[in-house]
């Protein structure tokens, strides 16, 4: 669901006509719904009310201030993987033990900002991570609260490059090493373990691999209680599914009643990494046709937005809808629509049946709300384009467009030069 709709043949983010922010705006730009974002969160939430949880949004698929701060006023933590999404997540309002430290490659200093700033829990992925977290917080005199990110070795049946659950992927610790690391770890004095972590990937379409995850996760509790080692949380990670295309996702509900059930009669505390099924569908990015152009092969609708701006369907050959701003009757046009960028893999679309559009015509590229701006760059010496977003009948710029001077900001010439 969200609220990107047709009225009077004008797209509209609720009661905004879309070509209005654009006349303001400019393009290209990413475009935001508060009332997706917020019924999104609320019946994710609501999927796991009747067991103690903590929603933990993943700040990597959608870090802008303005979700973040939405989030937190609806009493929601963070899911981080650098210290930046930390200095991200605190300066939007979520509170340090509502945060979550997941990642493989952790440094000293956002070890130490992240000790420091007192957050929930470390998810480690290696046992020199385990030690090297010990130090640190040996030096500040502190315990730092840890969980392990177990590796199930669950299929997840997505992307290969979003797959995180395997044998064969970089992230968190096999099942058998895992049991050992934690009997390992009381004899670290400055670690308290507290928690259990997994992820099997990204953009997951079925209930089952959750399922299957949950419960190695907990047949490996039962085992590291008779070793007298409590668990008091259960990270199950994010990772459902939203649709781009013909994709058919479980709802939310189906996700928690699958979740609860296997569950059971839990004590622990379970944390919940929900990103892309939040906010993929709650934004678009919204671009302006430059040129059309007439290829021997093919036709091409020539767009000022690019790779750089939405990396999706050059990185992983991703789908993105592509609607008109201003629906008319000009027919259609099967074209590939691409960018600015000097790659012959800066497309949003390739052999796409569209309307039939002109140099000045409006298009959005729907379900860009996760993995959009957070990964575009500034190539090709791009400025990275506004985020805005929409409440009701009102709109606010929740990111400024970069300018020429930022692309620069930080640079020097050498004085030997």
């Amino acid at each position: 669901m969200h609220h990107f709709n047709y009225k009077n043949g004008q797209l509209h983010a609720e009661e905004v006509p879309v070509a209005e922010i654009a006349e303001q705006v400019g393009t290209p730009f990413y475009l935001y719904s508060h009332a997706t974002l917020r019924h999104h969160f609320i019946t994710f939430d609501k999927a796991f009310e009747d067991v103690p949880h903590l929603i933990c949004f993943a700040a990597k698929s959608n870090s802008n201030l303005g979700v973040l701060s939405l989030f937190a006023g609806l009493g929601g933590g963070l899911d981080i993987v650098s210290g930046g999404e930390l200095y991200r997540g605190l300066e939007a309002g979520i509170p340090a033990d509502r945060i979550v430290y997941s990642g493989v490659g952790k440094r000293e200093d956002e070890i130490v900002y992240a000790l420091e700033s007192g957050i929930l829990m470390f998810n480690i992925e290696s046992f020199q991570e385990l030690e090297f977290i010990d130090r640190c917080a040996g030096r500040l005199k502190k315990k730092a609260p840890i969980a392990l990110r177990v590796n199930p070795d669950v299929d997840p049946g997505t992307h290969p490059y979003i797959s995180t659950g395997l044998k064969k992927n970089k992230f968190g610790l096999g099942m058998e090493s895992a049991a050992d690391i934690y009997k390992s770890a009381r004899a670290f004095s400055h670690v308290d373990v507290i928690g259990i972590s997994c992820h099997i990937g990204s953009q997951v379409i079925e209930v089952g691999p959750f399922v299957d995850a949950l419960e190695r996760l907990k047949g490996l509790i039962a085992g590291l209680e008779t070793h007298g080692i409590s668990i008091s949380y259960l990270d199950l990670g994010g990772g459902l599914g939203i649709t781009y295309d013909q994709e058919t996702p479980p709802h939310p509900n189906e996700y928690g009643r699958a979740i609860l059930d296997a569950l059971g009669e839990s004590p622990c505390t379970l944390v919940l990494e929900p990103g892309r099924v939040i906010v993929g569908n709650a934004g678009i990015l919204v671009t302006k046709v430059l040129y059309t152009k007439s290829g021997e092969t093919k036709d091409f609708v020539i767009v000022d937005a690019a790779m750089n701006d939405l990396i999706r369907p050059s990185l992983y050959d991703a789908y993105h809808a592509i609607q008109p701003v201003v629906q008319d009757q000009k027919g259609t046009v099967t074209a590939d629509i691409v960018g600015p960028i000097c790659e012959t893999g800066d497309f949003l679309a390739r052999d796409r049946q569209i309307p039939n559009v002109e140099a000045g015509d409006l298009l959005a590229v729907m379900s860009a709300g996760a993995y959009g701006f957070t990964m575009s760059s500034n190539y090709n010496s791009r400025p990275r384009v506004p985020e805005v977003m929409v409440k009701e009948k009102q709109f606010h710029v929740v990111r400024a467009r970069e300018s020429y001077e930022d692309l620069i900001k930080g640079e020097s010439i050498p004085p030997f030069l």
